[in-house]
């Protein structure tokens, strides 16, 4: 996306009625999506780059799967936002990766298996800081609730 693209994008997701639609409509769109496609088409990765995460369920043990923006780094590892648009509570996501870290994705249509850590302390800061640098809106949605935003970091988890 380009210049006022982009710019637009940013302002209608930081707003209030997108953070009140968008969590209903964006990931049942995704998912049907994605897998009717095969795992090729992820459409709000045209916003931001996106993974489908699948992670089991803290309670239930269950696969879940949940699309979701992430921010792709050097290195093969990818930052997770638990944002849920600004919205008061943590997304549910998040709870299942501090119970089960271990964890796929859908990235580019290849499934990939990870481990998640959730970020704290100087490394949170750090990254934190590079989020906004990535995605500005996510500012908003910090300033809307009194929780601290859960980042994660994926890393691959090697076959063998």
């Amino acid at each position: 996306m380009a210049g006022y693209g982009v710019k637009l994008v940013r302002k209608v997701s930081s707003t209030r009625a997108f953070a009140k639609v968008a969590p209903h409509v964006i990931p049942a769109f995704d998912r049907t999506v994605h897998r009717l496609t095969r795992g090729k088409v992820l459409p709000s990765a045209r916003m931001l780059p996106g993974v489908i995460l699948t992670a089991r369920g803290a309670k239930s043990g269950l696969p879940r799967r949940t699309p979701l923006a992430c921010m792709p780094e050097d290195g093969g590892t990818w930052i997770l936002i638990g944002s849920n648009f600004g919205r008061p509570d943590h997304p549910v996501w998040t709870t299942n990766l501090l119970k089960h870290p271990e964890a796929e994705i859908s990235w580019r249509g290849r499934d990939i298996d990870v481990r998640a850590r959730l970020l704290e302390g100087a490394e949170r800061e750090a990254a934190w800081a590079a989020v906004l640098a990535f995605w500005p809106p996510y500012a908003t949605y910090q300033s809307r609730v009194d929780r601290e935003i859960r980042l994660f970091r994926l890393h691959r988890v090697e076959e063998g």
